[in-house]
């Protein structure tokens, strides 16, 4: 069976202000559509991604912030770090886990910096848009067998 994540809805306050913090990330616009004032769909995509998000008006009942764990999968943390912060997003500094395996929630068990063996899967930033949804850097260089 083929299936293929394609959209992750994030629910939001204020389309255009999620709307210009998402393209100062260099993301691609992919659809506004104002269809009224009670439904708008903005769809924006990650440079080098398959799957997008979307947001806007009357989409979703959840709470704008309330989606933690949203996880970008860059090959130079260190770059991407940078590229946000040159943004002007408030991004946390390369942390990992003190299990070593992948993250808790929140900031609990976070360890500055990052492992001894410095592996792929293993490092990580954080950062939130506007309304407080949570997003992660974690650096991938080399994948793990069938991946």
């Amino acid at each position: 069976m083929y299936m293929k994540l394609e959209v992750v809805l994030i629910p939001v306050t204020d389309v255009d202000r999620a709307k210009d913090f998402y393209a100062s990330l260099g993301w691609r616009l992919d659809a506004d559509f104002p269809l009224d004032e009670t439904y708008r769909v903005v769809q924006f995509t990650p440079p080098e991604s398959e799957a997008s998000i979307i947001f806007g008006t009357g989409l979703t009942d959840a709470q704008p912030g309330s989606i933690q764990g949203l996880q970008l999968t860059v090959l130079d943390l260190d770059e991407a770090r940078d590229a946000l912060v040159k943004a002007g997003v408030d991004v946390s500094e390369i942390f990992h886990d003190s299990t070593g395996v992948f993250h808790h929630a929140g900031t609990k068990n976070r360890v500055s910096g990052r492992p001894p063996e410095n592996g792929s899967y293993s490092s990580f930033a954080s950062f939130e848009d506007p309304d407080g949804n949570g997003w992660l850097l974690q650096e991938i260089k080399t994948r793990l067998p069938g991946r």
